[in-house]
């Protein structure tokens, strides 16, 4: 099998570049994630698509074609699923006090990501130094959900085939619609999921509510701290709630203005161990919980509850 013919089609460059149609993408992603293709035809995959961009039906397609054939994660409960792809460079990973929020509330909360990454401290280190390390196996992931309610699951677990085309990124140095569409994956069957994803650019976000839209999708987007999905401890960004593509206007944040009368106490260093101890003492209330957060989450709680699930708020 070949690709050929798609690649004639988004190979053009940016100007000429053609858009694919939802089943043409779905078999495109289809044969790249089931290896009918060779790695020369990956590497032009994924260079054209970056040059062109994805279209609304074009991510659609590509997801499909994942979800299929995703590992699946049973559920008699609403879950939140938290996209965790970029880490810290600059600013403490703070994803993990996201979702341990939550899951206190009574939220059931599934964190996906990768392990590592050379550059940056992954959600996954973070999550290590808590105590808690990556659940390998659905069993794994349904056991910490009857636990305490929250999982990480690293994204081989869920894809090997997405995770071989995220680490093509190693190769040739740029991200691929491997990445896009590994943020929107959704593994829960058997009960409603909230997909948490983030974004840097505008035009990336007005994508993803896009897809939202048209795929009748339960999502909340928001403008990420260095691209995760949690908000920025110093100030609310913009979060926006899609509801079966419904966006909820009443769960909507708008971006806080002005300036900042004091930036909240953050730890002192971005190495999971210091964040790790950092989030450890939030959770026990020796120090407050960002208001950017703590806002957050009250948002994603009452999202969740008009899905059927009771989290107690929190507070």
């Amino acid at each position: 099998m070949t690709i050929a013919r798609y690649l004639r089609e988004i190979g053009r460059g940016a100007q000429g570049a053609r858009h694919l149609k939802l089943e043409q993408a779905h078999d495109l992603m289809a044969q790249v994630l089931d290896q009918h293709v060779s790695p020369l035809e990956i590497g032009a995959f994924a260079i054209g698509m970056r040059m062109k961009g994805e279209t609304v039906d074009e991510l659609q397609g590509f997801v499909q074609a994942l979800h299929e054939r995703l590992e699946p994660l049973a559920s008699d409960r609403p879950v939140i699923a938290i996209a965790s792809y970029n880490g810290a460079r600059r600013l403490p990973n703070l994803v993990p006090l996201l979702a341990l929020q939550l899951a206190r509330a009574g939220a059931r909360v599934l964190v996906h990501g990768l392990e590592h990454d050379p550059d940056r401290v992954t959600t996954a280190q973070v999550f290590d130094a808590l105590g808690r390390p990556p659940a390998r196996s659905t069993d794994a992931v349904t056991q910490a959900w009857q636990r305490d309610g929250c999982a990480f699951v690293p994204t081989a677990v869920l894809s090997p085939a997405l995770e071989r085309l995220l680490q093509v990124r190693r190769t040739i140095g740029l991200r691929n619609s491997g990445h896009t569409v590994a943020k929107m994956l959704n593994p829960v069957r058997g009960a409603p999921c909230l997909r948490l994803l983030s974004h840097t650019h505008p035009e990336f976000g007005q994508l993803m509510a896009g897809y939202a839209e048209q795929a009748r999708a339960h999502m909340a987007i928001l403008r990420g701290t260095e691209g995760e999905a949690v908000a920025d401890p110093r100030r609310m960004p913009r979060q926006q709630i899609w509801l079966a593509g419904v966006r909820q206007a009443d769960l909507t944040s708008e971006p806080e203005a002005g300036s900042l009368a004091a930036l909240p106490e953050l730890p002192a260093a971005i190495d999971a161990a210091t964040t790790a101890a950092w989030i450890q003492a939030t959770l026990r209330g020796d120090r407050p919980l960002p208001a950017s957060i703590k806002r957050q989450a009250q948002l994603l709680l009452a999202a969740l509850s008009r899905l059927g699930a009771t989290p107690q708020p929190t507070g």
